[in-house]
C-alpha cells in the first residue's frame, strides 16, 4: 500500500517520513514519481508539522517549468509510491538498497529543515527592521525651539520708545516669532523694552539678533537676555 489521500494530515505524515531519509520519492533525481505526489498535495506542506515533506515541496516546486521534461511514468498513480513494496514493484531499477540509503542520509542535498527554518526566520527579522526604519525615517522630528526675554536699552529718556519697539519687530526671519512686550523703568525716567520671542535654535542665532537690533544706533544703546528657556 503507498500513499493514500495525501490532502489530510495522516496523508501528509505518511510523506513526510518517508521523505525522512530521501531526497526524492523514488531514486536520487527528480523524476515523474515526484510530479505525480506534488500534484497530489493541494499546498505547500507546514515546514513546522511537516519538516522534510515542505523540504522536498520546495525544491520540486522549482522545477514546474520543466515537469515534462523530467524522466519516469506520468501516468503512474500516487498510490504506487510511499512503501518498499509498491515502489520497488513499480520502480525495481530505481529502488534503493541500503547501502545507497545509507549514503543518502549521510549527504543532505537541500540543507536540514532547521537551517530553512533559521533563514525564514532571518529574512523576516531582516523585513521588520526595515520596516521599522523606513517608519522611523518617515517621522519628521519636532523643530527645537526656546522662549526668550530680551532686554533693549535705550540711550535717555528722550529716545522714542515707540518707534525702538517698531523697528525691533521690524525684524522678521524664518523661525522668529515676536511676543508680548512691556516697558519697565530703570531710573531717572528713562524705560527700557522688555520684549517676548520664540525662535527654533537651529535657525536663529540670538547673538547675530542683538547686533542685528543694536545696528539701531539711534534709538539702542545695548541689549540683553533676560531669560531664556526650551519649548
Amino acid at each position: 500500500m503507498g500513499f493514500t489521500d495525501l490532502a489530510t494530515e495522516a496523508g501528509l505524515t505518511t510523506l513526510n517520513g518517508w521523505l525522512q531519509t530521501r531526497s526524492y520519492i523514488v531514486g536520487h533525481v527528480p523524476s515523474q514519481a515526484d510530479v505525480t505526489t506534488y500534484k497530489a498535495i493541494s499546498g505547500a506542506p507546514d515546514a513546522g508539522k511537516y519538516p522534510h515533506a515542505a523540504r522536498w515541496y520546495k525544491h520540486i516546486d522549482s522545477y514546474q517549468n520543466d515537469f515534462s521534461g523530467l524522466p519516469g511514468d506520468a501516468s503512474a498513480d500516487v498510490s504506487s509510491y510511499g512503501s518498499e513494496a509498491a515502489t520497488s514493484a513499480a520502480h525495481p531499477a530505481a529502488a534503493p538498497d541500503a547501502g545507497e540509503e545509507e549514503e543518502e542520509e549521510e549527504v543532505d542535498l537541500f540543507g536540514s529543515s532547521d537551517e530553512e527554518v533559521d533563514e525564514e526566520k532571518e529574512a523576516l527579522t531582516k523585513k521588520r527592521l526595515e520596516e521599522y526604519a523606513a517608519k522611523k525615517a518617515g517621522k519628521t522630528k519636532p523643530a527645537a525651539k526656546s522662549i526668550v526675554t530680551m532686554e533693549v536699552k535705550p540711550w535717555d529718556d528722550t529716545t522714542d520708545m515707540t518707534e525702538l519697539e517698531k523697528n525691533v519687530r521690524a525684524i522678521e526671519k524664518d523661525g522668529l516669532v515676536w511676543g508680548a512686550s512691556t516697558l519697565v523703568a530703570v531710573g531717572f525716567g528713562i524705560k527700557k523694552l522688555q520684549i517676548n520671542l520664540v525662535v527654533e535654535d537651529d535657525k536663529i542665532s540670538l547673538d547675530e539678533l542683538q547686533q542685528e537690533i543694536e545696528g539701531d544706533e539711534d534709538h539702542v544703546q545695548s541689549t540683553d537676555i533676560a531669560a531664556m528657556q526650551k519649548l
